[in-house]
């Protein structure tokens, strides 16, 4: 039987602190039974001999301590899973949004995720098709990696995980493949476009959406992410789904970190972050993977947007290094009209080489790869060097790579939110573009594919 206090002692904001409790559990979820029957729910964030200090998930306005008793229910938060969650949106907590039943449980998750054993792991290096050429071509995401887009706001990062969810698939399998998608403290609009544009495009049918908005408790900032990857682990592990996991905002995440370690009053790390933001991320992000022995596997795009387009913030800062490289958007190509506005030069994926070549994706790929990214720096380079002393100082050489980096940009990088390139497409346009410079200016290629292709 659980036990039941009725020495809640003081609440401050979503904090609440119950005395005399004994057998309690850091994580360990809260009823807060009020006298009329109304229910509110936390958990235990710090034990300290019979003190226990509770986290609200709803805010505290109108509790009336006196009267209130506190119930510890002797497990953590979980997640109800089945496979009929395909096609659902669902809150922050795990409860149905669309209106729809409850999901009948196959069986309840813990949504903090068990640790995958680092021996059991396997190595990605099978490609994903997203059907954007900037990512495909040059930046491949590989199943099971952990590839984060970096955007600044008013960038249109919404529109790009919309694209990728939409779009993404392993190629030459028929094995099921799924989307669960995490918003994280987005605004209402912002949510009503992800629903009604996996609803008009069908992607819907094998999408699991969960939503946090705005005006939801900070708390439950916290719990979304987590909920969407136990649901994504589920389909992976239990159903042998290849699951794609968007998760968008990551920097509303950290945000509400912030505030609840603010109200703990913990010591303050850089930017009044917790010292623990990077641990605190690595358990999320490190939720990605394959496991041998098991069809599944767990890909992850989280989108986070840099405070002050700053790369070096905490936020992107400790993201990078947690994750196999970085997607970045571009406020001057989105200035130009060029969407999505991926800057291919600071991206990185770094598990890309893993994922390509003959069998995978073309055998010319690496090579043609390498070449563009070259010719396209070398082009900048040109540009800027024509802005600033005029075309004449440039070489007719320089000249054709000013032009190459314009038709780059227009041609590989630009192709719309609509857009679905196969990579035999995404490929063949970088040949069309490497027509532009002289043949002996293809020094990365081999003779053989430069014969078979060009």
């Amino acid at each position: 039987m659980f036990k039941e206090y009725k020495t809640i002692k003081e609440v401050v904001g979503p904090i609440m602190l119950v005395e005399g409790v004994e057998g309690v559990k850091y994580n360990e979820l809260v009823e807060v039974i009020q006298s009329n029957g109304e229910v509110r729910r936390g958990k235990v964030l710090e034990v300290n001999r019979d003190k226990a200090l509770v986290q609200l998930f709803e805010s505290a306005q109108g509790l009336q301590i006196s009267t209130s008793k506190a119930k510890f229910v002797g497990r953590s938060q979980e997640l109800a899973v089945s496979e009929d969650m395909l096609g659902r949106v669902f809150d922050g907590m795990g409860n149905p949004r669309d209106g729809g039943a409850p999901i009948i449980p196959k069986k309840k998750m813990d949504i903090n995720g068990e640790p995958i054993n680092p021996a059991a792991r396997d190595y990605p290096n099978e490609f994903i098709q997203t059907g954007i050429s900037a990512i495909d071509g040059l930046n491949t995401l590989v199943r099971g990696q952990k590839l984060p887009v970096f955007s600044m706001s008013g960038l249109p990062h919404a529109e790009l995980a919309a694209q990728i969810a939409r779009q993404a698939k392993v190629l030459n399998s028929d094995e099921k493949f799924a989307v669960v998608f995490a918003a994280v403290g987005i605004t209402y609009e912002e949510s009503e476009y992800f629903v009604q544009d996996f609803k008009k495009t069908g992607a819907i049918e094998r999408t699991v959406m969960f939503t946090n908005l705005a005006n939801d408790p900070a708390i439950e900032r916290l719990s979304t992410p987590k909920m969407a990857l136990t649901c994504a682990e589920y389909l992976a592990y239990d159903l042998g789904m290849h699951v794609l996991v968007i998760i968008t905002d990551i920097t509303n995440y950290c945000e509400a970190l912030r505030e609840i370690s603010a109200a703990r009053k913990e010591v303050p790390g850089r930017r009044g972050y917790p010292g623990y933001l990077y641990t605190d991320l690595a358990t999320l992000y490190e939720r990605a993977g394959r496991i041998k022995g098991k069809k599944g596997s767990i890909t992850q795009i989280p989108i986070l947007t840099m405070p002050e387009d700053d790369k070096t913030h905490p936020i992107p800062d400790l993201t990078g290094y947690i994750t196999e490289g970085q997607i970045i958007l571009s406020r001057e190509l989105y200035k130009k009209g060029i969407n999505p506005p991926i800057d291919v030069l600071p991206s990185l994926s770094r598990l890309k080489d893993k994922g390509i070549g003959e069998g995978k994706t073309r055998e010319d790929h690496a090579d043609t790869m390498n070449q563009l990214f070259s010719a396209y720096a070398r082009g900048k380079e040109a540009k800027e060097l024509a802005a600033i002393l005029g075309d004449a100082a440039l070489s007719d050489v320089d000249k054709l790579y000013a032009k190459f980096a314009e038709g780059f940009e227009k041609m590989y990088v630009s192709q719309g939110f609509n857009t679905n390139r196969s990579i035999e497409e995404t490929l063949d346009i970088g040949w069309k573009l490497l027509k532009i410079l002289p043949r002996g200016e293809l020094k990365r290629i081999k003779e053989k594919y430069i014969e078979k292709y060009l």
